[in-house]
């Protein structure tokens, strides 16, 4: 049966007029859309409510989006999560994916782009939320235990936060354990056409991976790199 439940929204940001757009503009696209103006607000709504979706300025008044976006790691690890700032700093980009951020906007951002991303990353959160079973299920990949619907990682007694892309493409190569998975089956899985992604965004995610799930990343032993095909887990 499909999903007909309407996605909720959650939408941080102190400047009125863009926050005033971006939510007048989402509501018209069908989501049920919650606007907070300060860290204080958003903090209250999660407790309150989940969401599907976080859109988290990064600079706010009273703190940073992502002392929210550390708080739905805790309270509601499947909520998608795409921060917007004025700067863009590689530092803070670093600091984005530590959290789990689904994708990154840098102001100021063409609307219809946004609305494409928060699409994706909601047909992601679909395809992740039967994601091997309940709550708490694991799967020992290499060196790593995945909890997939936490979305994060235990390596050597230390948690990991994984996107929902990891997850996906996690989830892609666990489910055909064994067998090689091509790179375009990779891409209409876990990207979209909108998205722009190339056989080198693979490449930089498989890498990223290996540095948790594998003893050597330098050679790989769990995920394999099968030439001109795509990749195998074993």
């Amino acid at each position: 049966m499909a999903d007909t439940r309407v996605s909720r929204l959650l939408v941080l940001e102190d400047e009125r007029n863009v926050g005033a757009t971006l939510v007048e503009r989402l509501r018209k696209e069908g989501y049920e859309v919650a606007w907070s103006m300060s860290v204080e607000e958003a903090r209250l709504e999660i407790q309150q409510r989940k969401f599907d979706l976080a859109l988290l300025d990064v600079g706010l008044p009273d703190g940073s989006g992502f002392q929210v976006a550390e708080a739905l790691r805790r309270l509601a690890p499947s909520t998608s999560i795409i921060f917007l700032t004025a700067y863009g700093s590689p530092e803070d980009r670093v600091r984005g994916l530590e959290l789990g951020a689904e994708d990154y906007v840098v102001k100021p951002f063409h609307l219809k782009e946004l609305l494409l991303r928060v699409n994706n990353g909601l047909k992601r959160a679909r395809y992740l939320s039967g994601a091997f079973g309940t709550e708490g299920e694991q799967l020992t990949i290499g060196k790593a235990v995945v909890n997939f619907s936490r979305f994060e990682a235990q390596v050597d007694g230390k948690s990991h936060s994984l996107t929902h892309k990891e997850i996906a493409l996690l989830r892609l190569l666990a489910e055909r354990r064994g067998k090689v998975v091509s790179r375009d089956e990779i891409l209409n899985q876990v990207w979209s056409e909108d998205e722009y992604p190339t056989s080198r965004t693979i490449d930089n995610f498989i890498m990223r991976l290996r540095r948790l799930v594998e003893v050597d990343p330098e050679n790989p032993q769990v995920i394999k790199s099968i030439r001109g095909v795509g990749y195998q887990l074993l």
